[in-house]
């Protein structure tokens, strides 16, 4: 299993309903298979998520923030890990916001090597 524990992680890719850019940074925590993160930056002013780390290394997260035009915003969200080259972890986002539009999306968050 796949441990997400102190890796932070920033978006290279999204869609354009998304609000996470290359200056939103998720810090991961994880206790057993629970996972939760914080994050912040670009469009989001403040975030957390708490989900499961499957026994493959894939993970179903719940996310909610708060983003520069303080909006609350919030979805669910299923990440398949990639492991790189030198180490460290892709993850492909597959995501759905809760609120106002519930519209589906995609994203590529990369792990940063401190």
């Amino acid at each position: 299993m796949i441990n997400y524990h102190n890796r932070r992680f920033v978006s290279v890719e999204n869609t354009a309903n998304g609000e996470v850019s290359s200056k939103t940074v998720f810090t991961y925590k994880q206790d057993g298979q629970i996972l939760s993160a914080a994050y912040e930056g670009g469009e989001i002013v403040k975030g957390t998520l708490i989900g499961l780390v499957k026994e493959d290394g894939t993970l179903e997260f719940k996310y909610n923030h708060v983003n520069v035009n303080n909006e609350i915003r919030g979805g669910h969200c299923f990440s398949k890990p990639e492991i790189l080259s030198d180490g460290r972890i892709r993850l492909h986002e597959q995501w759905q916001w809760f609120d106002r539009d519930q519209t589906e999306g995609e994203s590529i968050i990369e792990e940063i090597v401190k």
